[in-house]
């Protein structure tokens, strides 16, 4: 009987990034393939958990190589990152000593509720199919303490795109699709999850790009007696 992972295709995805995991680190070595407005979000974000006095950790979900665990860190964040494939894991403890990493899947994360001050979901829930997106997002919600915030990065859009022709110039033969979604999509799963919206960064494609690209900056809700 297929589990959930296996019907999510996460062990396509797990092998595509195991294979691809020291090129992708040698290439994007830190968020400079970011537009000003995409860095402008996520510094929003940090800005947002670092506000409070002790605003807590923050996890970088499908962290990748760590390049945007760093920059979260040296915006003052405290991060934990966590991806599926442990090749990628393997680059961010090698580039990133001081963070700390471990191998674990969006839809079942290994930590108890309430721990997280601030969620990255940065281009990481885009290779999960429509019907695995709730799940990730309740995942989210489970492990944000009351009023943390999250921010989601992706390619906006509608239907299914191949990219593993990407990775075939570096010489690697793998299968990797993503999934858009356009940013009102994205938006109604996270508030379904229990979030609400606090702004949205929407822009065109530039340098190469396809697709439009979307950042969405959630807060959750605050526990009753909790200060706004």
């Amino acid at each position: 009987m297929p589990s959930l992972s296996d019907d999510l295709g996460q062990p396509g995805v797990q092998r595509a990034y195991d294979t691809v995991a020291g090129t992708y680190a040698d290439h994007f070595t830190d968020a400079s393939a970011e537009s000003p407005l995409d860095r402008a979000m996520v510094d929003a974000f940090a800005a947002a958990v670092t506000a409070a006095g002790d605003p807590g950790p923050v996890l970088d979900a499908g962290c990748g190589a760590g390049r945007m665990s760093r920059y979260l860190a040296d915006r003052g964040c405290s991060v934990q990152g966590v991806d599926l494939s442990a090749g990628m894991v393997e680059m961010a403890r090698r580039d990133h000593p001081d963070l700390d990493f471990a191998v674990a899947s969006l839809t079942d994360l290994p930590f108890p509720d309430d721990t997280f001050a601030g969620v990255l979901l940065w281009y990481s829930a885009i290779h999960t199919p429509p019907h695995g997106q709730p799940q990730i997002f309740a995942e989210v919600a489970r492990v944000l303490r009351p009023g943390g915030h999250v921010l989601v990065g992706l390619q906006s859009g509608q239907g299914t795109q191949d990219v593993s022709a990407a990775y075939a110039r570096f010489g690697h033969d793998i299968e990797l699709e993503r999934y858009l979604f356009t940013p009102d999509e994205v938006a109604a799963l996270i508030e379904g999850a229990g979030l609400t919206e606090v702004a949205r960064m929407v822009r065109r494609p530039r340098d190469g790009e396809r697709d439009d690209q979307t950042a969405l900056l959630m807060r959750a809700g605050l526990a009753v007696g909790d200060p706004d």
